[in-house]
């Protein structure tokens, strides 16, 4: 664990970076960062403040969080095989982004998209309190969110199916497939502070996860409400998995492999999973979108599209080892 510490964090740093001097403008290192810190004429501080700053900014805080929901929630369910959408916050966000997009909302405003994605965040937390109910367990929860990822869905799929306008369900596909192109400061300062009162929400149960392995019983007599937990945990997650699909869209994976990768060298303790995975979701987020702009830099490949493609087979050895009876 104690490499990991010391090794993650630098590598978040460099991968920033790298995140701030990759484009296809191919300007120089020192004449990048000398315009992101001085500013001056022409085009270069324009591109370094307005478009490449954000993305970077985005791309760790992004995938911190994902990285944090997923190993919280993998935490609490004590099941590898969780992930931040099992609970539909992510796809309620992605139905208000949609509805944005398919009336014109989108147009109007560049905030519009994520405010109604946000709104339909908070949808989804309502609708999960009152399904899952103020004393629901952990399999009631999981049932509520499968729920709530359904109707999600669906409502997506009518939208996409209803839409008169083709350029319409066209950026709606695109926005699904998930992205931190053309992000702005306004987008920054919209989804950090909700996510950092998510971690700050997070964090502080790391205790209350590990006593929750030895099960709900053994954690109770030692002092865990079950409730508090869960509920604390649910509004940690919403907020910032809610956010972060606002301004990035459906970015999938990041919260399931990154916890699974971490998992051997922190022991299985959530308590050392939660900071690691953390970073790690920074990691994976900030390199996936450096590749996704050296890979076919002529084409626009979705951030989404690439992280799915990593996460899906790791997903599917996740699988065939838990059917298979074996330690995942």
């Amino acid at each position: 664990m104690r490499w990991l510490s010391v090794a993650l964090p630098p590598l978040v740093a460099a991968l920033t970076l790298a995140s701030l001097l990759t484009g296809p403008a191919g300007l120089g290192m020192s004449e990048s960062l000398h315009a992101l810190a001085w500013g001056g004429d022409g085009p270069l501080p324009i591109v370094m403040r307005d478009i490449r700053l954000p993305r970077a900014i985005l791309g760790a805080v992004v995938g911190a969080g994902l990285g944090l929901a997923g190993a919280a929630l993998q935490g609490y369910l004590r099941n590898p095989l969780a992930e931040p959408g099992l609970i539909g916050i992510s796809g309620m966000a992605a139905l208000g982004a949609v509805i944005a997009i398919q009336t014109g909302l989108s147009l109007a405003t560049p905030l519009a998209l994520p405010l109604t994605a946000l709104a339909g965040a908070a949808a989804g937390v309502g609708l999960l309190a009152a399904l899952a109910g103020p004393r629901g367990g952990s399999v009631t929860l999981i049932l509520a969110g499968v729920a709530i990822s359904a109707l999600a869905g669906a409502g997506t799929a009518l939208v996409l199916n209803l839409s008169p306008n083709p350029y319409a369900a066209n950026e709606i596909v695109f926005w699904l497939m998930g992205s931190l192109a053309d992000r702005s400061l306004l987008h920054v300062w919209l989804a950090l502070p909700p996510m950092v009162l998510g971690a700050a929400l997070i964090l502080p149960t790391r205790r209350a996860l590990d006593a929750l392995t030895l099960g709900e019983a053994a954690a109770q007599s030692l002092g865990v409400s079950a409730v508090a937990l869960r509920w604390r945990l649910i509004a940690g997650i919403a907020l910032t998995v809610g956010p972060a699909t606002a301004v990035a869209g459906a970015i999938g994976f990041v919260g399931l492999v990154v916890p699974h990768v971490l998992r051997p060298w922190v022991g299985a303790r959530p308590s050392a999973l939660l900071p690691a995975s953390a970073l790690g979701g920074a990691v994976l987020l900030l390199a996936a979108d450096i590749a996704v702009r050296l890979i076919v830099p002529e084409r626009d490949l979705k951030l989404g599209v690439l992280t799915a493609i990593v996460g899906a087979p790791l997903f599917l050895r996740l699988i065939w080892k838990t059917r298979s009876g074996g330690r995942v």
